[in-house]
């Protein structure tokens, strides 16, 4: 067990960070003994730990002595081979032999390490918590798009353990069967083109059917063929008004083929004619739908007759619960389902905007990502619950079709965008979690035709054995992670006998059950530079006690 010892203000982020990694923990009780003791710099804790780390920049009482270098921050930590940003201030230690994390400007290390009694000190210069803070609520910047920073910060503190020679017990992020999950989504923008006459959604379909397919072939970008389909489609345009000619925007639901027998889920707009508010005043008049919820009823139908997902996608939700209720009611009255998350279109968010949802009733949203990149806004593969509320669920969105290709964005060839993919594919692989794509209803169709990369994609991610749940269905899985706990743990130096419990058996995939073995030096000392250790783990189901082999 971990006793955990945080002023006040970080008590809610350190519970938080805790459940992220699901190892076994509380807040420090009076006069109680724990084997690690993890604490903020300044607060007190415990006696008699066999380890204690102690998160950040400056501890006057336990630094005394120390030669200590402040940072003002932010600043770049090199860690096994990988590197993320910390915001606040910093301190590395000069005299530290302990090379595990290092500033790397100064390529000092962030970590330093002695004995205190029968146990060690940990030292590692950043605030922990605050920093955890920052990603949940802020999010990182589009710069810093590519780290999982939560995972390398939850990857470092396991690092710490474990090279002390202490085992750590932890519920991946792992669902059962799988190395990670992944939820397509569909933004349901412009599902109908002849709603659109003269107004800026078809002039600039019109102008990128044409001129911008000629100029994407002379770039390279495109093909010959799908330049005279989009000019085709141009073409047709008055037949479509005219209604002689099939529109084919308004087949959107033709993503149920690509994803049969996967789960998905589709946001749809609740109203025509509005574009909401920002928090200044009125959004650009370009942010409202031409399309009323009541006309796509048919393809509605057919997405949840399929197993799929119907959600809301937001208007002025995120602004305040009353205008979250009166949208999701709009949405259900069409979609005759009572339950649905939301994602806000064009992603408006801030930090408030989590309590009015959670007010209104909604079990996940899945708004925090970026609309000019692709990666982690909120650092984390995993599905979290923003600070501040009570039930919310915060499903992070990683990869949107807009971002990857419009010129205004990062404008990358397919090829590019390819590789780009499957690096982030490769950060859940590596720490699991759940991968969040958002492919919008027209992208099927003239003039994007990025259909044959999404198609790709799904491919691609179904032969590497990823579990394809919708939204509400992947943030059941993290509530269950979250619903498990551990009833009691004991080490005795060769084995590790963890008692643990979760809910009665689902239809969802099953939890595993870790532990990291320690990391043993020849030469008995800790911190050695030795390989990793490793971990057994185990299916976890019911209520059970399991013992591990060290």
């Amino acid at each position: 067990m971990i006793g955990v010892a945080v002023d006040s203000s970080e008590r809610q982020i350190a519970c938080e960070f805790f459940e992220l990694l699901k190892t076994p923990w509380e807040f420090c009780a009076p006069a109680a003994r724990y084997e690690t003791v993890v604490r903020s710099a300044g607060t007190a804790s415990p006696d008699g730990a066999r380890l204690t780390i102690v998160f950040g920049a400056l501890d006057p009482g336990l630094d005394a002595g120390t030669p200590v270098r402040e940072h003002p921050g932010p600043v770049s930590v090199a860690f096994a081979g990988e590197r993320y940003p910390v915001l606040g201030r910093a301190a590395t230690f000069p005299a530290s032999t302990v090379g595990i994390a290092r500033e790397e400007a100064s390529g000092e290390p962030l970590v330093a390490v002695r004995r205190s009694g029968e146990g060690l000190v940990v030292r590692v210069g950043y605030g922990l918590f605050a920093e955890i803070g920052r990603l949940l609520t802020a999010g990182q910047a589009p710069a810093a798009a590519r780290t999982p920073t939560v995972e390398l910060h939850i990857a470092l503190f396991r690092e710490l353990v474990t090279r002390s020679g202490l085992p750590l017990v932890e519920i991946p992020a792992v669902p059962g069967g799988h190395p990670f999950a992944v939820c397509l989504t569909h933004d349901i923008d412009h599902p109908v083109l002849r709603n659109h006459f003269m107004d800026a959604t078809m002039l600039g379909y019109l102008y990128r059917a044409t001129a911008g397919s000629l100029a994407d072939v002379i770039k390279g970008r495109r093909s010959l063929g799908d330049m005279l389909r989009n000019w085709g489609s141009a073409a047709l345009l008055p037949f479509v008004h005219l209604r002689l000619a099939p529109d084919s925007w308004a087949r959107f639901d033709r993503y149920l083929e690509i994803e049969a027998g996967l789960g998905a889920t589709y946001f749809f707009i609740p109203e025509r004619g509005n574009p909401g508010l920002r928090r200044d005043g009125a959004a650009p008049a370009l942010r409202a739908s031409r399309y009323d919820p009541e006309e796509l009823r048919p393809q509605m139908e057919r997405i949840l007759a399929a197993g799929s997902e119907v959600g809301l996608h937001g208007i002025d939700a995120w602004r305040d619960a009353s205008a979250a209720g009166r949208e999701r009611e709009k949405i259900a009255s069409v979609a005759r389902t009572a339950s649905m998350g939301v994602r806000m279109h064009w992603l408006y968010f801030d930090e408030n905007a989590p309590r009015a949802l959670d007010a209104a009733g909604f079990p996940y949203d899945s708004t925090v990502g970026y609309n000019e990149t692709v990666g982690f806004r909120a650092g984390t593969t995993q599905a979290y619950r923003p600070l501040g509320v009570a039930n919310l669920t915060e499903l992070p969105l990683h990869v949107m079709d807009t971002a990857l290709f419009y010129p205004s964005y990062l404008n990358l060839g397919f090829g590019e965008a390819r590789a780009l993919v499957r690096s982030l594919i490769a950060r859940f692989e590596a720490f699991g979690g759940v991968l969040t794509i958002n492919w919008h209803d027209r992208s099927l169709f003239a003039e994007r035709r990025w259909g044959g990369f999404y198609r790709e994609l799904v491919a691609d991610l179904k032969g590497r054995g990823a579990w394809f749940p919708t939204a509400a269905q992947a943030v059941a899985w993290f509530r269950k992670r979250r619903s498990a706990r551990f009833e009691g743990t004991r080490c005795d130096g060769r084995t590790v006998s963890v008692r643990c419990s979760v809910g009665a058996d689902d239809a969802l995939p099953a939890l595993r059950l870790r532990v990291h073995r320690p990391v043993s030096s020849p030469s008995g000392s800790p911190f050695s530079d030795g390989p990793a250790a490793g971990f057994v783990e185990t299916v976890l189901a019911g209520s059970s006690e399991f013992v591990f082999s060290l």
